[in-house]
């Protein structure tokens, strides 16, 4: 069975594409162009995460995915998995490389600081705000880092270590 945590949010069946069970998937994607040949998702139905193989599928306008799914042959199908949640296997994920990462990828990096040296742990990504934040825990002190780019100078994988450069005195802020 696939658990939600080995999996990645892909976005949500948002309407009845025709009487033949087609739906639209609206991607949560900056490159909807890399799920375009998609064999199947997972699709969120009452917390179960069911594969859901893809007959057909085309882009529309942007990140609006079209797709017939095999068994959804009716409008009372596609009815029945509007509104879910689509997710899709972690290792599909297109690997990014430099400073570009996937939120789950860096928890439990190190972050240093080019002026404060070694700040914490990053122990969740916090994007409720306008501006991610990373949420470093240091010593049982929550230090939050804006994720800006300009910040981020080096992301080490292989270390698990993310290099920023934060203004003077924002990180005493938190320790104060």
């Amino acid at each position: 069975m696939m658990q939600k945590e080995d999996c990645f949010y892909l976005g949500k069946i948002v309407k009845k594409h025709s009487f033949k069970g087609e739906v639209i998937i609206k991607l949560d994607t900056d490159e909807p162009g890399l799920y375009e040949n998609l064999e199947s998702v997972f699709v969120d139905l009452g917390n179960n995460l069911v594969p859901f193989f893809i007959e057909k599928s085309s882009l529309s306008k942007g990140t609006m995915f079209r797709v017939k799914f095999e068994d959804v042959d009716t409008e009372a199908d596609a009815e029945a998995i509007l509104r879910s949640e689509v997710y899709l296997p972690l290792n599909l994920l297109p690997k990014l490389s430099g400073n570009k990462f996937y939120y789950h990828e860096v928890i439990g990096f190190t972050v240093v600081d080019d002026n404060f040296g070694e700040v914490g742990t990053v122990v969740s990504i916090n994007d409720a705000s306008a501006q991610p934040l990373f949420e470093i825990d240091r010593e049982g002190k929550e230090i939050f880092i804006p994720m800006i780019d300009d910040f981020i100078k080096k992301v080490d994988r292989e270390n698990q270590v993310i290099e920023v450069s934060t203004p003077e005195g924002l990180i005493e802020l938190y320790l104060g």
